[in-house]
């Protein structure tokens, strides 16, 4: 660096040389660990992901999927609409005939039918349904995947902690994927264009080595630039910035192709199957947190056609993907859950339509903590309002922490104040927990 350059500062005036020759080792260590994803499906990994951690797929149905038409019918009613109800493997529990598969797995899965969360606007209803309450002013909180990629990733993990699919373009500025005051940690890796992560490949024309060094020079003017400074922001990113390496290495798991072709047939050719698939993968690998979005569920018209072509394609992915869980022994660990904004209004409109409906609507938690075959809530008989039973969305949260093993009530801290997981006065639902 001529002088004229230089500022003068002797902690500019480094040895490139010997800076590369500290850090070397250190490359030549990493860039092996790079190579080693299969360490990921190692039976000792796998065994130790099992008893330790716990893991959460989320099906998003995006626009808001009808309750009468899956998980909670009203056949025979005038609001009841044109499908059958059928039994279960529960005694005395029907759902929709347009779930069969799922009829034959409700011993798995609980229902809960009598949430009222009191908004049936797209955007605020989608935040609110994300993060288990409504954002304060001058406060965004974080959403699910971010708590739980908070309370539940580990801290030399080599994958991503929080992963959101939503390839389709209805409704997805709805309810990104938000770490609030977490900060960028623990942001969502959001896809959105394809299965595939855009940035995560290296370049080929910068070698592994390369790419080393130049992390390592970053680390290097990074802590100087941190000396005598405080923030949290910045703490944050620099966290974020160091698992880029790692995250790295994680490339292969969002790879159907490795799968084998008979899996990939069990779990169907659709975009929303494959997804599930890689989703599968990555718990298995150890991710907290993944959610694949599913839209487009809002039938203002057509409300029937719309789910005679949509629920179908739930019932089997969601059953296919029980069923691999169970096979694999994760179903205990791994929670399923399926969630909307709101749900659609029993009255059927002048376009055979239904519209937003936040006042009695479903949702299901399958696994992981949860009692299977379990029922809880229930709405009238034309599925008008909530007779027993009422969830909100706090309550709702509530019960999935509390299921996975974290204390609703505890406190996270954004400067001095303590702000818990739920709002004071919240508390699980008891009857549906092991």
């Amino acid at each position: 660096m001529s002088r004229s350059r230089f500022c003068g500062s002797h902690e500019h005036d480094m040895n490139r040389r010997a800076f590369l020759g500290a850090t070397g080792a250190a490359g030549v260590s990493l860039a092996a660990d790079m190579t080693q994803l299969n360490a990921l499906a190692a039976p000792g990994v796998n065994d130790a992901l099992k008893k330790t951690q716990k893991r959460v797929i989320l099906l998003w149905l995006a626009g808001g999927a009808s309750q009468l038409e899956t998980w909670d019918p009203k056949p025979g009613a005038s609001t009841g609409g044109p499908f059958r109800a059928i039994k279960t493997d529960v005694p005395g529990v029907a759902i929709s005939e347009l779930m069969p598969k799922m009829a034959q797995r409700m011993k798995n899965t609980c229902i809960l039918r009598g949430l009222d969360t009191k908004n049936g606007d797209h955007g605020s209803a989608a935040i609110t349904m994300m993060r288990g309450r409504r954002n304060e002013a001058a406060l965004r909180y974080p959403d699910l995947g971010a708590v739980l990629a908070r309370e539940m990733a580990r801290a030399d993990s080599k994958v991503p902690d929080y992963v959101s699919f939503y390839t389709q373009t209805e409704g997805r500025g709805m309810a990104p994927g938000d770490s609030g005051f977490l900060g960028a940690r623990y942001a969502p890796m959001d896809l959105t264009t394809s299965n595939y992560p855009e940035f995560i490949k290296r370049l080929a024309d910068i070698s592994d080595l390369d790419h080393k060094e130049r992390s390592d020079l970053r680390d290097v003017l990074g802590k100087q630039f941190v000396a005598g400074r405080s923030s949290d922001t910045m703490n944050s990113q620099n966290e974020a910035y160091e698992r880029v390496r790692g995250i790295m290495s994680s490339e292969k798991l969002f790879d159907v192709t490795q799968e084998p072709q008979k899996v990939r047939d069990r779990y169907g050719p659709t975009q929303f199957a494959e997804q599930v698939l890689i989703a599968r993968r990555l718990v298995e690998a150890g991710v907290p947190f993944v959610r694949v979005g599913r839209a487009w569920w809002d039938s203002h018209g057509q409300n029937f056609e719309t789910h005679q072509e949509m629920v179908p394609e739930l019932d089997h992915v969601m059953a296919t993907l029980i069923d691999d869980l169970k096979e694999r022994g994760l179903l205990d660990d791994v929670m399923i859950v399926t969630l909307s904004e709101f749900g659609r209004t029993p009255g059927i409109n002048a376009s055979l339509g239904r519209d937003h409906f936040a006042s009695a609507w479903s949702s299901t938690i399958t696994g992981c903590g949860i009692k299977g075959g379990s029922v809880y809530g229930k709405t009238d008989d034309k599925g008008n309002k909530v007779v027993a039973e009422q969830v909100d969305a706090g309550s709702l949260f509530a019960t999935i922490y509390e299921a996975l093993g974290i204390n609703p009530e505890k406190n996270y801290y954004v400067g001095s104040r303590p702000i818990p997981l739920v709002n004071p006065g919240i508390h699980a639902i008891k009857e549906v927990l092991k």
